[in-house]
């Protein structure tokens, strides 16, 4: 059986309640992620900033910013972190967590063990599979080509 570690990132980028919605942003962009975990000072996962709670977070670019708007990147993350994440432990099997991240509809689990942020495995991780699932079967039954 293969399980979470098997497929995890480990050592995921992560940030302080402390950081600011310009920091979530720039960490964002700088490594093409969607979702960081916010840890305490010894590692500890204590939320979740997603790129919808950015995007929910700042003030539509069709509409002329106001300084309290501009201002909004300055906002500490904590204010919009998701609390009470849900998690999983990197022994846990492949297929659950996948079925999880369904049926919950969630983009991503912070794997967490002995208390301490160890990884993460996303929705973009289970395209991965399925593509390397897909070029195995290719292989082991490649199509025929007509003449």
């Amino acid at each position: 059986m293969f399980t979470v570690k098997d497929m995890m990132t480990t050592h995921p980028h992560t940030l302080l309640r402390s950081h600011s919605l310009e920091d979530a942003k720039a960490l964002m962009d700088e490594h093409c992620i969607r979702h960081i975990p916010i840890v305490d000072t010894d590692g500890a996962l204590i939320g979740l900033v997603t790129q919808r709670d950015l995007l929910s977070a700042q003030s539509s670019c069709l509409e002329k910013p106001t300084f309290e708007e501009v201002s909004t990147l300055d906002i500490p993350l904590n204010s919009i972190m998701h609390e009470n994440v849900m998690s999983i432990a990197p022994y846990g099997g492949l297929k659950e967590a996948a079925l999880f991240m369904q049926k919950y509809k969630v983009g991503c689990l912070p794997v967490v063990e002995r208390g301490k942020l160890v990884g993460i495995i996303t929705d973009s991780d289970f395209v991965s599979i399925a593509i390397n699932l897909l070029e195995l079967q290719e292989e082991v039954d490649p199509l025929e080509l007509d003449e």
